[in-house]
């Protein structure tokens, strides 16, 4: 077991980061602090952590804004907090955006792994005593056919903008261990569902357009595979891979839960259809499929083997429930959906954190 006694979680504010955040809080095992980094653009919310601020803010956590591509404030947090665990899931990671605009990707997923690798490099130098822990995504290794999954050693072939640069920083990231003998660890994980998700993502989206009778899109037939991950059971799996994970090596992660596009978008229909007291094909007509996305990888699959028999992961709960504590969650917290999609989060963002 490693000591991790002050982490810098990068991307802190945003769906998994804040779900990772409040899941260490959780832990009587953990006692350290946390030091949350982001730059707080669209899909990071300071209101994710409200609670963790409120309990444990100022004695073992703190937010800094800042940008992980800026070095000499990355350098100034790393001494200041004596931090000791680097966990980085800041990243732009929309596929869609990154077809679109490609140059953000570039910047924050590429330069500012880099950064925050020559940062945790100037400090710790060699130390084996100090990790920094890489969170990737299964996309690097494009895409599969009818059969097999994604391991350890899938060779890399990303399709989309967004896939190149998560693949250009897991480069990276193993190219500081193995020349500068930096201690990382790193993880592929599979697509994540859960609370306190960006509204523009599937799972989220399909609740959200149903919940108001809107049109719900599909792109092209809607028989593309994705393998589904609660947020917390990947928490969870980050925890042992911090504390167990052999310096240098990767773990991929998922759900061992495959669905067609089509298939779970159905489900969700089916659950809010019954919470309602509906028929359950109710809302499967507002399904319209759309084009397909350029180049939309056909099938991921993640066998995540090494984490289970290594340092003996398993998921806490089926995914048919927590597909419905997710439904329940967003149909409660409506405000925080309103606050995200109209831009006043972002408003009251510019106003309470201009300076910071």
């Amino acid at each position: 077991m490693r000591s991790l006694t002050n982490l810098m979680v990068t991307g802190g504010a945003g769906f998994i980061g804040s779900n990772f955040i409040r899941h260490l809080f959780s832990l009587g095992e953990f006692t350290g602090k946390i030091i949350n980094v982001d730059k707080l653009t669209y899909a990071g919310n300071l209101e994710n952590l409200s609670d963790v601020e409120k309990r444990w803010g100022n004695s073992r956590y703190f937010f800094e804004k800042v940008d992980i591509c800026d070095f000499a404030s990355i350098k100034a947090i790393l001494l200041e907090h004596e931090v000791d665990t680097i966990v980085h899931f800041a990243a732009e990671s929309h596929v869609d955006r990154s077809i679109f605009g490609p140059r953000d990707f570039i910047e924050t997923n590429v330069i500012g792994t880099f950064t925050l690798l020559e940062a945790a490099r100037a400090i710790w130098g060699e130390r084996q005593d100090s990790l920094f822990h890489h969170v990737s995504t299964d996309e690097v290794y494009g895409s599969l056919g009818e059969s097999g999954r994604f391991t350890e050693s899938s060779p890399y072939s990303p399709r989309s903008p967004y896939s190149a640069t998560k693949a250009a920083s897991d480069h990276l990231v193993r190219a500081y261990h193995h020349t500068y003998g930096l201690a990382v660890t790193l993880s592929n994980c599979s697509n994540n569902f859960g609370p306190y998700q960006f509204p523009e993502k599937l799972v989220p989206l399909m609740i959200l357009n149903i919940f108001e009778g809107k049109p719900l899109p599909v792109y092209g037939d809607g028989m593309n595979v994705r393998d589904w991950l609660y947020v917390e059971d990947h928490s969870s799996a980050l925890w042992l891979i911090l504390n167990r994970g052999r310096t240098g090596d990767t773990y991929n992660l998922g759900g061992d839960n495959e669905w067609h596009n089509i298939d779970l978008v159905n489900l969700l229909c089916e659950k809010i259809a019954s919470m309602r007291g509906l028929p359950p094909d109710h809302y499967k007509s507002l399904v319209t499929f759309v084009k397909d996305r350029p180049g939309h990888d056909r099938r991921y699959a993640i066998d995540s083997s090494r984490l289970k028999e290594e340092l003996g992961w398993k998921r806490k709960a089926s995914f048919e429930s927590c597909i419905q504590k997710t439904i329940e969650w967003y149909a409660a917290n409506m405000q925080w959906v309103n606050r995200v999609k109209s831009g006043e989060y972002q408003e009251w963002l510019r106003t309470n954190y201009a300076d910071r």
